[in-house]
């Protein structure tokens, strides 16, 4: 299936991918009706930053992904409906695990209820590397066993198993993409990546942070919006699940050692007890497989390896080192 010209739903558009996405969609020509999250601000999330000629494009839907009525309506005369919408701060799904539950596992089946009764032609529902929890096996394959460490990747394990099980009792087609960690532009502080940019571009250079021990395999944000790109043209992928990682594995650690070189500043890293997390929920090792993504839908990283993930960290430091964008974050207050 090829995505120019078709009518595409994308929930979560105003989110730190879905914004990346729904630029993405527009300048290859297709129709994007973005589901935003309703508020009285009339405020359509990062795509209020999207250059104008994006914005006149957009057919938005501001909603709720809770509200089945609502999704029903944004998805009518919709070909395609990429599935971001969700709630993904851990930290904060110790603090609210209810809200999870309704907006990542019922959520995720009022969307695939209507796809399945308005006759979508695919549906690409959004997982997570967190429903890994720690790896048994590295690099970890899509047959690796699911683990929820934490509320959050619980919420999406269900999320996925309710999103498949209807390709399996309703033939909906459903694809599952499984993004490891993304960073870029517009990512949320709570996260390690602009945490430490923030915090250095601030002026600190005591840098307050959780575990360094653990590693993960961070994936640039242009490269995950290829793979939903890819996923969803994909027949193949259609009934499957497919990682989209760097397949590089490092520490947050040496993480912070490469920030601080591109961005030319000496730091010295505290460990803040309230950034860690309970110790059974820690994910200590996230390292991706993307065989199958290639095999399956032809995507590969262009942001790969060590050089990649410099690359992707200069760009990433100078997008957040803009005033105009780091205002718009509080370095200085820790975020969960």
């Amino acid at each position: 299936m090829q995505l120019a010209g078709k009518k595409i739903l994308v929930t979560g558009a105003d989110g730190f991918i879905g914004s990346h996405l729904t630029e993405r969609l527009v300048r290859m020509g297709c129709d994007v009706r973005a589901f935003v999250l309703y508020n009285s601000f009339n405020s359509w999330g990062w795509l209020d930053s999207s250059p104008a000629e994006i914005r006149r494009s957009l057919d938005v839907f501001a909603g709720d992904i809770r509200d089945p009525n609502g999704v029903r309506t944004a998805m009518r005369g919709c070909d395609v409906v990429l599935h971001l919408a969700a709630l993904i701060a851990i930290p904060y799904s110790y603090h609210s695990p209810d809200t999870y539950v309704d907006t990542n596992v019922k959520g995720t089946l009022n969307v695939v209820q209507a796809a399945r009764d308005l006759g979508v032609s695919r549906v690409v529902h959004t997982s997570t590397s967190e429903v890994y929890g720690t790896a048994r096996f590295v690099p970890i394959t899509e047959e690796h066993p699911l683990q929820g460490q934490s509320p959050y990747s619980a919420s999406k394990i269900g999320a996925d198993q309710i999103a498949l099980s209807f390709y399996s009792s309703f033939e909906t087609p459903v694809s599952v993409i499984r993004p490891f960690n993304t960073y870029g532009p517009r990512q949320s502080a709570r996260a390690v990546i602009p945490t430490v940019i923030t915090q250095i571009a601030g002026g600190s250079r005591v840098i307050k942070l959780g575990a360094l021990h653990p590693t993960r395999d961070f994936n640039y944000v242009a490269d995950t919006v290829g793979g939903f790109v890819a996923v969803a043209e994909a027949d193949a992928a259609v009934g499957e699940v497919v990682n989209v990682g760097s397949n590089f594995e490092v520490s947050i650690g040496d993480t912070v050692r490469l920030i601080a070189e591109v961005m030319g500043a000496d730091v010295e890293v505290l460990c803040d007890q309230e950034r860690l997390r309970p110790a059974k929920s820690e994910v200590e090792r996230l390292w991706a497989d993307n065989a199958k993504a290639l095999r399956l839908a032809g995507w590969q990283p262009e942001y790969g390896g060590l050089e990649g993930f410099r690359r992707g960290l200069a760009e990433t430091a100078a997008w957040f080192t803009d005033p105009e964008n780091l205002r718009l974050y509080k370095a200085d207050r820790y975020n969960i």
